[in-house]
């Protein structure tokens, strides 16, 4: 039996091509993949394969938080300037905060490999009691954005070690972090104590 919150993840892939079958969606697989190693929490997972269509994915964002009660919910896909590339603008519709530093940071990441990383608009919001993140579509470049770059130097955080205590103070469930894939920051008033699991 595990001391840690459960927590309810919703994972939206958003493809027009794999969405219609043409090839398999990497989108949610390397998400879920990258979490399992990130995460000591239970995960209930909520996953949705959909087009590049900016009200299915407003609606289906509605649906992950209101109906579904996501704690979390992370989408990949469909934030650079091409004319189908509507995911932050579907996001920002449902928003009730606007959170820029989860953009920003992952810009900064990217920077590190392509020039191209100012291309990217990727958003992260607050609706109710949700954290709604954009992250992109590349399976290495979520890895990079989520996990940072912990060997440069100087290390260069990860957006996923801040994510836990925006849960926090959101009144979600206390997310667990295995420090050697991402260590969470909180503050010391914030932090539990668990003992060590047989």
């Amino acid at each position: 039996m595990t001391p840690f919150d459960t927590i309810r993840i919703g994972l939206v892939s958003i493809s027009d091509r794999a969405s219609a079958g043409v090839y398999a969606d990497q989108g949610i697989p390397a998400l879920q993949a990258w979490l399992q190693r990130a995460i000591r929490n239970p995960i209930n997972w909520e996953t949705r394969l959909i087009p590049d269509e900016r009200d299915v994915i407003s609606a289906t964002l509605r649906e992950l938080v209101d109906t579904t009660a996501c704690h979390l919910v992370l989408t990949t896909g469909g934030t650079g300037p091409a004319l189908r590339d509507v995911t932050p603008e579907a996001t920002l519709a449902v928003a009730d905060r606007v959170m820029p530093g989860f953009g920003e940071q992952m810009r900064q990441i990217s920077l590190n490999f392509v020039a191209t990383a100012i291309l990217s608009r990727q958003v992260a919001v607050v609706r109710g009691t949700a954290l709604i993140i954009n992250l992109p579509g590349q399976p290495k470049s979520i890895a990079e954005t989520l996990e940072g770059l912990p060997t440069a130097q100087p290390p260069v955080n990860g957006i996923f070690a801040a994510v836990p205590y925006c849960v926090d103070l959101l009144g979600g469930p206390y997310i667990e972090c295995d420090e050697t894939v991402c260590a969470a920051f909180r503050p010391k008033n914030a932090r539990r104590v668990f003992e060590s699991l047989p």
